[in-house]
């Protein structure tokens, strides 16, 4: 299972690189996106996932290998919520360079051929 997880994320992540050289401004906004999530998944899949564990050690007796480690899902949870602010942040500015230049490529004009 764990070479298919590294696989998942190594695609996901590889994936968002594509998107982000491609020259349309959503494509890049797609792609950050996609980078974000691989790097979340990788951060909570590092963190070893337990089912009917508590997260945390009521005291200092206990073998702490029993228990679930809170830190990668602090981080993921706290990284979710930072990548919706981003993501808001960058749709509006993606509409706004929209009505200013009426062409959504990066570079603010289209490709002449």
């Amino acid at each position: 299972m764990e070479i298919v997880f590294a696989i998942a994320v190594g695609v996901t992540f590889g994936s968002g690189i594509w998107l982000i050289l491609r020259p349309r401004t959503f494509q890049l906004i797609t792609g950050l996106l996609l980078m974000s999530y691989a790097v979340n998944l990788f951060i909570f899949g590092m963190g070893r996932l337990w089912v009917d564990r508590p997260p945390i050690t009521p005291n200092a007796s206990i073998d702490p290998l029993q228990f679930a480690d809170p830190l990668p899902q602090g981080l993921v949870l706290t990284a979710i919520v930072i990548g919706f602010a981003t993501t808001a942040l960058y749709l509006v500015m993606m509409i706004g360079a929209r009505g200013l230049t009426g062409s959504d490529h990066v570079d603010g004009e289209e490709p002449r051929e």
